[in-house]
């Protein structure tokens, strides 16, 4: 009896660098979307633009740059998982279901959660920074 021949590599993308390449092209996609047809993930790169820049003169240390830039990068990209949630909930249906009004709050209260983390890290490192001016 012979074997039968089935891929067991199931990638519609491929494998190796090729699916790396692909991915890539995907996830550059997906970034002009959401700056495209997402608000809040433009307001949030416009927060980015004087955050980041600022980052240089708030850090005390290398490890505490890196802090601030993970604390804005974290939120970028729950912000684009809320995103994600949302188009897909409404590609499912545009009517109102309980389940689909509960999907998008629960996103967005993850985009809170990670907006608190944010103020918290920059608040605490502006406070340092401030108490080093005084001191």
């Amino acid at each position: 009896m012979n074997k039968p021949n089935i891929n067991l590599v199931n990638k519609p993308n491929g494998i190796g660098f090729g699916r790396i390449f692909k991915a890539t092209q995907c996830s550059i996609k997906g970034f002009n979307a959401a700056y495209k047809e997402e608000s809040a993930f433009r307001t949030e790169l416009a927060l980015g633009v004087v955050l980041l820049p600022l980052s240089f003169w708030l850090a005390q240390s290398l490890q505490h740059w890196v802090m601030l830039v993970v604390s804005f990068l974290f939120l970028l990209i729950v912000e684009l998982l809320n995103s994600a949630i949302e188009a897909l909930t409404d590609r499912v249906g545009v009517e109102y279901h309980v389940l689909s009004g509960r999907a998008k709050d629960i996103a967005s209260a993850a985009v809170s959660l990670a907006l608190l983390v944010l103020l918290i890290v920059w608040g605490v490192a502006g406070y340092e920074k401030v108490l080093t001016l005084i001191g």
